[in-house]
């Protein structure tokens, strides 16, 4: 049984479909160990509280380093026998103090076909740009901005009346299929990583 931890600065909705997941046996394997958030009154630490999932809340002002900051939240998952790290509107940069700790078993959800449109509001980027194509890609956390080995991704496609919140919630929607099945390969050890390249080992392999 694999423990994750799922780090989220807003709402949770990725969040609490991994536990849905795990609840409803669509995840074997794993169990949501811990909710790392560095928004305390968000909305996750509330659905984390109803789902009976630990919560390390953090304010990153009061420490007196990035450096400091991370390595307490570095000692809060192994505490908690963390082996994989699921990024899931986090807004934050992870840093080389709990990179280090966590290299290769650190994933993040981005709301876009990487490397377009990486950052903040990838949903508005897309939209301002006029694209005809967006979605959902889950890569692997390295020490630049979205810029890690991509694992998987799903096209989105953007009408031409959709709004922010329109494409938002079709990306959402992506995103619980896709956020599911890759933490699923990680679980039972089906990705490789080469370089910039991942693959998923077949069932025969």
């Amino acid at each position: 049984m694999k423990k994750l931890a799922v780090f989220a600065s807003g709402n949770g909705s990725n969040f609490e479909n991994i536990v849905q997941a795990v609840d409803t046996g669509r995840l074997t394997g794993a169990e949501v160990s811990l909710l790392v958030t560095d928004r305390p009154s968000a909305r996750c630490v509330e659905r984390a509280n109803r789902l009976g999932v630990p919560v390390f809340a953090f304010e990153p002002k009061s420490y007196p380093s990035k450096e400091a900051c991370e390595a307490e939240i570095v000692f809060k998952l192994q505490a908690h026998g963390i082996s994989l790290v699921v990024l899931a509107g986090y807004m934050r940069l992870v840093g080389p103090t709990l990179l280090n700790a966590y290299q290769g078993r650190m994933i993040n959800l981005h709301p876009s076909l990487l490397p377009a449109f990486a950052g903040k509001d990838a949903v508005g980027q897309a939209l301002a740009y006029g694209v005809k194509v967006t979605g959902v890609t889950v890569h692997i956390v390295d020490s630049g901005l979205d810029s890690g080995p991509i694992i998987a991704q799903i096209p989105v496609r953007v009408e031409p009346n959709d709004t922010h919140q329109s494409l938002t919630e079709k990306i959402h929607a992506v995103e619980r299929q896709l956020l599911v099945e890759v933490v699923q390969d990680l679980v039972l050890d089906r990705i490789r990583i080469k370089g910039r390249t991942t693959h998923k080992l077949t069932a025969d392999v």
